[in-house]
């Protein structure tokens, strides 16, 4: 187990998108959140008291968390001095990077020579069965996104926190690194191989009660070319009965690619319900999921107003505005 609670390292984040794990954990576990750890020419802030590692122990953090989810995931040379540090004065370290912790012998060394801990959530620690693709029992939800890092964690996230506010039956089901730390558990998707993708997605959503809802973090999008794999994986091994369309209407361009532009709310309709079609005929698209973080209230309404009237379905904000919209909607079905 990853002891609590936490400094979270944002590093030298180039922008704040960039420290969404981080982000994550502050928004939804801030018990477990102290402050944060921030390195010059750092372009992120969660709003947290910045910390030294010695003020950080003495307020009563216990492990630094890498709460950077840099392109490629590596674990920089600058970072590394700060890490070891860390461990010096009596951190453990965790992180979601693909640059595992354990396969830098220099910090295996001084984790050994100062008794800490070294935990990468990335790494499997389940032989994951191939899809079989048979139908199983209960309900299940998965946000579909037009690009990565619109919302979909948090859309999960908050539609499983009204259900069970409401009495409903449901579980969120992480899929990524800063779902596994916000919840202990759950499947490091791409981590997993290629393979075995969808059938840990099988084992994460596994038989329930015919009345109880998965709400499975989504990853990725099928328009993204770095990323689209994890998404099909998500679409097929979890079989979902409902699909949330997520969005980030202020972007120019997709996440990391500055020559690919964003789909339409549409395409991305009929490009996930088709395929979501292959392994549950019966799955439906019942809203959609906009993050308005970047617009006035004012226009996030008039937007939000304009995606109901085109599309015809419920949209909302639901970190903003809640989820209540999206969760009537999995109700009626």
């Amino acid at each position: 187990m990853i002891e609590t609670p936490y400094l979270l390292f944002l590093g030298d984040a180039p922008d704040q998108l960039a420290a969404k794990v981080a982000i994550g954990i502050k928004d939804w576990r801030p018990e477990n959140a102290v402050g944060q750890y921030r390195m010059e020419g750092c372009k992120a802030d969660l709003g947290l008291t910045d910390m030294s590692l010695t003020e950080a122990k003495e307020a009563g953090a216990k492990t630094l968390v890498i709460g950077v989810a840099n392109r490629g995931g590596v674990i920089s040379q600058e970072w590394k001095k700060v890490l070891v540090m860390a461990l010096e004065e009596g951190f453990d370290l965790a992180s979601g990077l693909h640059n595992l912790l354990c396969d830098e012998p220099d910090l295996v060394a001084v984790a050994e020579a100062t008794g800490r801990k070294l935990h990468d959530v990335r790494v499997p620690s389940v032989e994951y069965p191939i899809a079989n693709g048979i139908k199983r029992k209960g309900k299940r939800c998965l946000a579909v996104g037009t690009d990565c890092s619109v919302g979909k964690m948090y859309t999960a996230m908050a539609m499983d926190a009204e259900m069970r506010e409401r009495g409903m039956k449901s579980t969120f089901r992480a899929t990524g690194q800063t779902g596994i730390l916000i919840t202990g558990d759950g499947v490091p998707l791409d981590a997993v191989i290629a393979d075995f993708m969808a059938g840990s997605v099988e084992w994460l959503t596994p038989d329930n009660d015919d009345d109880h809802w998965d709400l499975i973090e989504g990853q990725g999008s099928l328009f993204h070319v770095s990323y689209s794999g994890v998404t099909m994986a998500l679409i097929h091994g979890g079989q979902p009965d409902a699909l949330i369309l997520s969005h980030e209407p202020t972007r120019d361009h997709m996440r990391g690619l500055p020559t690919y532009q964003l789909p339409t709310l549409e395409a991305l309709r009929d490009t996930a319900l088709g395929l979501a079609k292959v392994a549950n005929p019966d799955c439906q698209v019942v809203g959609i999921s906009v993050n308005t973080q970047h617009m006035s209230e004012e226009d996030a309404t008039a937007y939000l107003a304009k995606v109901e009237a085109d599309m015809g379905l419920p949209a909302t904000d639901p970190f903003r505005f809640g989820s209540g919209k999206l969760v009537d909607a999995l109700a009626a079905l």
